[in-house]
């Protein structure tokens, strides 16, 4: 598989950032960073996010993400992981997950999804979602497909303040968002982690 070394100077200014913050809605460029002297290489993509629910505090985060390949090679799914970053905001932490549906070859079997804890602006916690093999590729500019995601906490569904949230965005339909990571083989690749 043909890569391009991941240097600033020659990806799109939605990958190269400015500042690294993308705006107050979170939309944007992504900032990783990496050596422009020929050190890792990275494959040239963008995270796209959507809200599947809104309001203020809802009994589960639920949220949808797709990648777009903007590079000239294919990229395994199982390459690439994704984090939403969040605030638990209950007492006793229960977190659990679900995929509610994905366009992904296998569907939702091949989604992999764990919790991590976090100590950054607006996230103590994160939800990281990976990909089996059987996942597959994305080929040259054609999007993963969506995943459609639920968090929520304990078996009594707890409320959470999601409007408070380092991931939250309230656009419904998808667009490019970088308080959404994503990382290749470990490295970051795509946004800005809090």
């Amino acid at each position: 598989m043909k890569r391009r070394p991941f240097m600033a100077s020659i990806h799109p200014p939605y990958l190269r950032g400015s500042s690294g913050s993308g705006g107050a809605d979170g939309a944007g460029g992504g900032s990783a960073t990496s050596s422009t002297t020929g050190g890792v290489t990275t494959p040239a993509l963008e995270l796209q996010y959507a809200a599947r629910d809104t309001t203020v505090e809802p009994q589960h985060l639920s949220f949808m993400v797709q990648v777009k390949n903007t590079d000239d090679a294919s990229i395994a799914l199982s390459d690439l992981t994704i984090r939403y970053w969040f605030t638990a905001d209950v007492a006793k932490v229960d977190l659990k997950s679900e995929c509610d549906f994905s366009s992904i070859l296998g569907g939702c079997a091949n989604a992999t999804r764990t919790f991590g804890e976090a100590s950054g602006t607006q996230a103590d916690h994160y939800l990281e979602l990976g990909f089996l093999a059987a996942a597959g590729s994305i080929a040259p500019n054609v999007t993963s497909g969506d995943v459609q995601i639920r968090i929520h906490n304990g078996d009594n569904y707890d409320r959470m303040t999601q409007t408070d949230d380092y991931s939250f965005g309230a656009n419904t339909t998808f667009m490019p968002f970088e308080r959404v990571t994503v990382y290749h083989d470990g490295v970051l690749t795509w946004g800005t982690e809090p």
